[in-house]
């Protein structure tokens, strides 16, 4: 029978504080301007960057004063270093970059003084606290006619994919952005474009003129395209008008090519803008990359930007339907496509992952994510999301009520995306960031190309199991250096990486990550024997579980007498209740976490250690019964002062 403890976060505090870590980090900017560096971003003094963060969305990037201060605490103290402001523009959701939701109705764009206040004081926080911001600055605005858009009633959220190429749309674009990023923020004094505390910036947020041709109904817009589209047909020699031309065939070769022309344009056109205004850190096109022709248009951008998740429902089923599978439990990672989005010789980031909530196994994602992402040689991961708003009690998907949210402040499971209240999740960060930000996990040795079969068809069999075991990159003419090709996958039902630290296995259900200085096991560790890794074995007992040991200082787990060890698998809220993908009952609080039973022996040079149980107040509850044998401690979780958190500390 599972043993289920109470363990709610708070949304001021967190039971860990592993800030200390990184101390030596704050200011953000302290290392000048964000460069990039062949596949890699360094600082301006030659420091290499890496990040693992969060994203904001709509009301949560204009919190007041007091919230703004003591959120940027809290994420520091988990060791999140990025955030990125997400739907700054969405209309639904109050406050937002504009004025127009602010009780009254205005049919032309302008940027609230509220807001912008809000958010200039909440990029000073998080400049204090060590926490760099990736700025999204075109997701889901809805242009007004005020702003002398036609027919701007019939178009959808950012006006995809009209904005594009509508010359109206772009010039508009161009206008907030140089509104934006030259506004100077009173609080650091500096202008956006001026303040290293930036480090990435995206044209448009999940852009894709190659699958949504099909959407250009509407007038102008059509014209528009049509005519650019004959005018490029002639240019080109093709005896062709653009109406003969089925918009939604996504395989014709003759308008994939007219497609990566326009979108490549589009990239260049605001990527020069933004240099122009004084816009100096990295940029990119877009961050949803459907086909490998639309990933050819990133060619000329500074790096490449993924979102991959993990989940099988459509959007407006999270009330009613959640995947329950395992990572573990398939041969195909998550990451797998992402993969492909990389090109030889440009950075990769993530600025948005998530295995949502309430699937019973997302705690396998954090650290997995970290760790595949570190082997690839990816520059960072944001998850999405942190939460909507700042009221603590509507942190809910897309701003809506859910039937069983109104709870108060009391910490509670809500939102699928939501996740600063997740102990499954959310209380892996830890780990995640200290093998993303301190490099735990080496670069794969190995670079694995794989070449498109054409512009609208992904190859990914190759990439499926070899993403844990080499680095991956999407090659177009197969002239790379130092590469090996690859076309056919291999029948197997294990995966180690060429470094050796990462290992999976699919047919056994369960992985590991064996460095130096942080280890974990993961999966249906009950179903397996002891997992033995170099100087550290669990012994799991629960069926599904996270185990994760991290030491906190510069040392190796060997050799430190710091460490923090997690352990987590299912975590739900009280009398939550689901019947396969179907969810029945929400639940209520108190968020409860699955007590880990495990054995667990650590290899040590340090004598004298004990190892303590934390509460979700961040208080010692009590020792766990340990002992020495064979240089190793040893000890079993799940009996005595049940927690998620252990600190293992010399005495």
């Amino acid at each position: 029978m599972s043993k289920y403890i109470p363990y709610p976060f708070y949304h001021d505090d967190v039971p860990i504080d592993i800030s200390f870590v990184f101390e030596n980090e704050k200011p953000a900017g302290k290392h000048g301007f964000l460069k990039r560096d062949g596949s890699h971003f360094r600082f301006e003094d030659g420091t290499i960057a890496r990040f693992w963060g969060t994203n904001f969305n709509g009301g949560a990037n204009f919190p007041d004063h007091e919230y703004a201060q003591t959120v940027a605490k809290r994420l520091a103290k988990t060791g999140i270093n990025i955030v990125r402001f997400h739907q700054l523009d969405s209309e639904w959701n109050t406050p937002n970059i504009f004025s127009f939701t602010k009780g009254k109705r205005v049919e032309k764009t302008e940027i609230d003084p509220e807001s912008i206040e809000r958010l200039d004081y909440l990029i000073y926080c998080l400049k204090n606290e060590g926490i760099y911001c990736y700025m999204d600055m075109y997701t889901y605005r809805k242009f007004k006619t005020g702003d002398g858009v036609e027919n701007a009633e019939s178009l959808i959220d950012a006006a995809k994919p009209y904005g594009t190429y509508s010359r109206k749309l772009i010039e508009l674009q161009k206008d907030l952005c140089r509104k934006l990023w030259t506004h100077k923020n009173p609080y650091t004094g500096l202008a956006y474009c001026d303040d290293p505390v930036f480090v990435m910036a995206e044209v448009v947020n999940e852009s894709d003129l190659f699958k949504d041709t099909w959407l250009i109904k509407d007038e102008p817009y059509k014209t528009e395209f049509l005519q650019m589209f004959d005018k490029w047909l002639s240019e080109k020699g093709i005896n062709k008008k653009a109406e003969e031309f089925d918009l939604a065939d996504f395989s014709d070769e003759t308008l994939i090519d007219f497609k990566i022309d326009v979108q490549t344009n589009y990239y260049r056109e605001m990527m020069s803008f933004m240099r122009e205004i004084g816009i100096k850190i990295p940029i990119t096109g877009t961050n949803w990359i459907s086909s490998p022709g639309n990933i050819k248009t990133q060619s000329v951008t500074d790096y490449l930007d993924g979102h991959p998740y993990f989940y099988n429902w459509k959007w407006g089923e999270f009330e009613k339907k959640c995947m329950q599978k395992a990572i573990t439990q398939q041969k195909m990672s998550y990451l797998a496509n992402t993969s492909l989005m990389t090109l030889h010789g440009k950075p990769m980031f993530v600025s948005e992952w998530d295995m949502p909530w309430p699937n019973e196994y997302r705690a396998e994602s954090p650290i997995y994510s970290a760790a595949v992402g570190m082997l690839q040689g990816w520059s960072g991961f944001i998850i999405h999301t942190y939460a909507y708003g700042t009221r603590l009690d509507k942190m809910n998907m897309l701003g809506k009520e859910m039937s069983s949210a109104k709870v108060g402040n009391i910490p509670y499971r809500e939102g699928v995306f939501s996740t600063w209240n997740d102990p499954a999740k959310f209380g892996l960060f830890y780990h995640a960031a200290l093998i993303t930000r301190r490099g735990d996990v080496a670069e794969a040795k190995n670079e694995i190309a794989i070449k498109p079969k054409d512009m609208a068809t992904w190859n990914t069999e190759p990439a499926e199991a070899n993403i844990e075991k080499s680095k991956i990159v999407t090659s177009f003419d197969g002239t790379e250096k130092n590469v090996t090709f690859i076309t056919e996958d291999t029948n197997v039902d294990e995966v180690t990486s060429d470094t050796g630290e990462l290992y999976r296995s699919w047919k056994k259900n369960i992985g590991y990550i064996d460095t130096p200085k942080t280890k974990c096991a993961y999966g249906f560790l009950g179903r397996n024997e002891k997992i033995d890794m170099s100087g550290v074995s669990v012994r799991g007992f629960t069926d599904f579980a996270v185990v994760a040991i991290s030491s906190l200082t510069d040392k190796d787990i060997k050799e430190s007498d710091n460490m923090l060890l997690t352990t987590v698998g299912r975590a739900q809220n009280t009398d939550f209740k689901s019947e396969g993908e179907l969810i029945l009952d929400f639940g209520k609080p108190p968020v409860i976490a699955e007590a880990i039973e495990a054995e667990i022996e650590i290899e040590t040079e340090v004598s004298g250690l004990s190892v303590w149980a934390v509460n979700a107040e961040g208080f010692y509850t009590g020792t766990v019964p340990s002992y020495y044998k064979d240089g190793k401690l040893v000890f079993k979780t799940g009996d005595v002062s049940q927690s998620i958190y252990y600190l293992i500390v010399k005495e």
